[in-house]
């Protein structure tokens, strides 16, 4: 578990006498595709790291509809805001492949290390990092039509036309499939984008930008 805690940028600075300690009050967990880390309104009792696979919070809306907030790769803080606020979680998280957490005492954490300087820096950078993300969800879906919600994703995602698939695009930016594949063909017609077999990739960053700027 020492190596796994080490290759977390929260943990890179500590020593191994402090990762020693981290670990024996920690616990590595194995997580199917499908499973379930929380569910919302859950408390949350451990510090959770995601050191493997690919995690989907999301929330419920009063039609049973899911709303993704957010996919979380490797390596990662999950749900941190939530444990220091002991606050319920304000949304689930799903396993869409094999993973792997690693749950960490937070009680324990706290009282252990949470007052040295530079870790409260690290976890207050982190529960910032997210804050900016949901302040860029709140803009993607209220303040953009269709059209312009896939442009700016486009632009500000790196690697997003071969990193998430079609209905994952959609889940995104909450809309139905047969919208994003609408907006695809009008991205195509407007030259900004070029389809080739079952993809696409980008023709026009300039022109894109402009549908939001």
């Amino acid at each position: 578990m020492i190596s796994k805690l080490r290759n977390v940028y929260f943990f890179e600075n500590l020593s191994d006498e402090q990762l020693h300690a981290i670990s024996s009050f920690a616990i590595r967990k194995k997580m199917p595709k499908g499973s379930i880390l929380f569910y919302e309104k859950e408390k949350p009792i451990s510090l959770t790291l995601l050191t493997e696979g690919v995690l989907k919070v999301y929330k419920t809306d009063l039609k049973n509809n899911e709303i993704v907030m957010h996919r979380f790769k490797q390596t990662a803080l999950i749900a941190e805001m939530a444990v220091l606020e002991d606050i319920n979680y304000p949304a689930s998280a799903v396993f869409e492949t094999d993973g792997e957490v690693i749950e960490i005492n937070f009680k324990r954490f706290k009282n252990e290390f949470l007052h040295d300087p530079d870790v409260a820096f690290v976890f207050f950078k982190s529960l910032s990092k997210k804050i900016r993300h949901l302040e860029s969800v709140i803009a993607l879906n209220v303040v953009l039509d269709s059209t312009s919600r896939l442009a700016k994703f486009l632009c500000d995602t790196e690697g997003a036309l071969a990193q998430f698939k079609h209905y994952q695009l959609a889940e995104h930016l909450h809309m139905t499939p047969e919208t994003l594949s609408r907006v695809f063909k009008k991205l195509v017609k407007l030259e900004l984008l070029e389809k080739s077999s079952n993809s696409y990739k980008i023709k026009n960053i300039v022109g894109l930008h402009a549908l939001f700027e």
